[in-house]
């Protein structure tokens, strides 16, 4: 097991100047024992994952995320640049100092957050929340961030798995978080704040210090728990550390992205989903560069922000992407230069589509709430359109079979990925499942190329099986998209007595377009002529929407689920 957390005590080898103490009246100053809950939760040795290429960063024992993510830019003096722009706020790297510092001396003063405490934050993607969050993490806590859309009941089996004792929420979120603080054995108590950090949480900021004595934490503490957004059964909880916050930054943003301090960030994901951590706060953080926050952030409230920001880089799903190749004529999106694509996977069709558009190569790559973040991509002088890519430096990955060996080039196989971070599950036994042999297996089927480029495939659990063929059902997406009557569309496997399953497509249509029988043919053999015969939709439904996430992907499970009750009911 790795080392135990140290008590917390003041800082003596801080790579940032500590500011000085506040007084914390009847308590020994800065010794209060920390809660290991998280850590003696941690997998045992023989089911961690192997990680690999640690030491090319040389990250120093002692080191806490925010200290290098904000006031590293004000003690080498870049505080006056802009870190955080939202709708009624502008707050430089300074600014956001003295934030974080006041929250996190509430935090610990009047809230009793201690070393190890795990907080949970609900709310909308705005400046408030990522002062919290990083206040939380400064002060050595844990945070547990979450969708703003959830409901009491799975609200309830957050606050159960990680055993969450305090609870930051907007105050326009608070109906569902109180139901599910309501009555509990294990009380959670809930601060609520309005707009710039004020209502409850403004009133016990009021007389805060805005110096924070930040605790001596360890590059391995816990820092961040990520709840996997799973289709059944209960979440599984990701633990993930202090250095690995900057790990993300230092591979996908160093050596892929490549982004500058210039940029301005601006994106889709929700900051829960850690595709929107990373690409939102930790990568903008990372260089000093700006980044833009939006509470509603559709297709059309994107394309209307990039114009106004004049924002530089942008992070949303493929989806999103489609949708606002239709509004270029109404926004100004000229100031893009890098555009990220992950979620799902990216589609040919939307790729060329976006290219010809505007010029731009859509960055697609793969990560996962277990690696934190993307782990295969290319820059954008390496882009082969459909493939996600290759393993970002420090990462390796390779596709293995259903004994976990090798496959060689142009096989499907299962995608098993290692590298600095690891899956790291809180006492969940699913560990098992997804750690093996100290690889990281993901659970999406994968070719790699005689290149060493990987080709997705699908979800292993995607894949239809019809008359003995296996068919991909992402594949089959690809390439009814690729005609003009499809906006959007997704692809199960129906129950089908004759040939076990059939591909049965969910088609949202474009404007102009009659969902008939004619229009029908016409899809099947688009997709007859695009793919092997066997591949094509046997059943085609016209639906006005498909089922998403609150992060944009498409809800396969629910897809899969209508298909059932529908042969059922056939």
């Amino acid at each position: 097991m790795e080392a135990a957390m140290p008590e917390t005590r003041i800082p003596e080898n801080s790579a940032v100047a500590p500011r000085a103490a506040s007084p914390r009246p009847g308590d020994s100053p800065w010794v209060r024992r920390p809660d290991t809950f998280v850590r003696d939760n941690l997998p045992p040795p023989n089911r961690m994952p192997d990680f690999v290429n640690l030491d090319r960063f040389g990250y120093p024992e002692h080191l806490n995320a925010t200290i290098e993510l904000v006031d590293r830019h004000v003690a080498e003096g870049r505080g006056e640049r802009v870190a955080l722009v939202g709708p009624d706020v502008t707050w430089t790297y300074a600014e956001l100092a003295r934030q974080i510092d006041r929250m996190a001396n509430v935090l610990v003063d009047q809230l009793g957050l201690v070393p190890g405490g795990r907080v949970l934050l609900r709310s909308a993607n705005n400046p408030t929340k990522v002062a919290l969050y990083l206040a939380i993490i400064k002060a050595g806590g844990i945070v547990v961030a979450t969708m703003p859309l959830l409901r009491a009941r799975e609200l309830t089996q957050i606050l159960d798995k990680a055993r969450i004792p305090l609870a930051l929420c907007d105050a326009g979120l608070i109906d569902e978080m109180a139901k599910a603080a309501d009555g509990r054995a294990d009380p959670v108590r809930v601060v609520t704040w309005r707009g710039t950090a004020g209502g409850e949480l403004g009133d016990l900021l009021r007389d805060a210090s805005d110096r924070f004595e930040a605790p001596l934490t360890r590059a391995d503490d816990p820092c961040l728990l990520g709840f996997t957004s799973g289709t059944t059964g209960l979440p599984k909880a990701t633990i993930h550390y202090q250095r690995d916050l900057l790990v993300i930054c230092d591979c996908y943003a160093r050596e892929v992205l490549r982004a500058n301090e210039d940029d301005v960030f601006i994106g889709s994901p929700p900051l829960a989903f850690t595709f929107g951590l990373g690409g939102l706060v930790l990568f903008p953080f990372r260089v000093g560069a700006r980044a833009v926050l939006l509470e509603k952030a559709g297709p059309a409230d994107l394309a209307a922000a990039i114009a106004r920001y004049r924002a530089t880089v942008l992070f949303t799903a493929p989806t999103a992407y489609r949708v606002m190749l239709g509004l270029i004529g109404q926004h100004d999106l000229s100031s893009l230069r890098k555009c990220v694509s992950a979620g799902e996977t990216l589609p040919a069709p939307t790729w060329h589509a976006w290219a010809k558009a505007t010029g731009l190569k859509l960055m697609d790559g793969i990560g996962a709430t277990e690696m934190l973040h993307i782990f295969i991509a290319s820059p954008e002088d390496e882009i082969r359109p459909g493939a996600t890519g290759r393993p970002v430096p420090g990462y390796e990955a390779r596709v293995i079979d259903a004994e976990g060996k090798p496959c060689p080039p142009g096989m499907p196989g299962r995608l098993a990925v290692r590298g600095p971070i690891g899956c790291r599950y809180l006492a969940d036994e699913r560990q098992t499942v997804y750690v093996q042999d100290g690889w990281n297996v993901t659970g999406d089927t994968y070719l790699q190329d005689a290149d060493g480029y990987f080709w997705f495939q699908a979800r292993n659990d995607d894949m239809i099986v019809s008359a003995g063929y296996n068919i991909a059902g992402p594949e089959v997406e690809a390439s009814l998209l690729a005609h003009p009557a499809v906006a959007e569309v997704g692809v199960v496997a129906a129950p089908c007595p004759e040939r076990g399953r059939i591909v049965a497509a969910y088609v949202v249509l474009n404007p102009g377009f009659t969902g008939d029988d004619a229009l029908t043919k016409a899809l099947q053999e688009h997709v007859k002529n695009d793919l092997a015969p066997y591949k094509y939709p046997r059943a085609v439904h016209y639906v006005s929407a498909l089922p998403k996430t609150e992060s944009g992907k498409l809800q396969r499970f629910a897809l899969r689920k209508r298909a059932e009750a529908e042969a059922a009911a056939s």
